[in-house]
């Protein structure tokens, strides 16, 4: 995933599909998979939120991380973001 947008390397889909199970299955209940780039160590990390809102606090421009993609972690959707 995400190998075409310029990235040094492609996110694998197991490895998103378990981000995913665990945004289910966590205790507070989280709504969201934020998919981070993180420009210093050259990976991909999850976010988890659990309100819509917050990810417009992740699409700033930061130094270190760059908000790649969001999906609903329950219908497995990507999630528009509207700023």
């Amino acid at each position: 995933m995400f190998e075409s947008q310029g990235y040094s390397k492609a996110l694998d889909e197991d490895l998103f599909e378990q981000w995913l199970e665990k945004g289910r299955s966590h205790k507070l209940g989280y709504q969201f998979l934020l998919i981070i780039w993180n420009i210093q160590e050259d990976d991909y990390q999850p976010v988890f939120l659990e309100k819509r809102e917050e990810i417009l606090s992740y699409t700033k421009d930061s130094y270190h991380e760059v908000a790649v993609a969001a999906y609903d972690v329950f219908s497995e959707s990507r999630v528009v973001v509207n700023e």
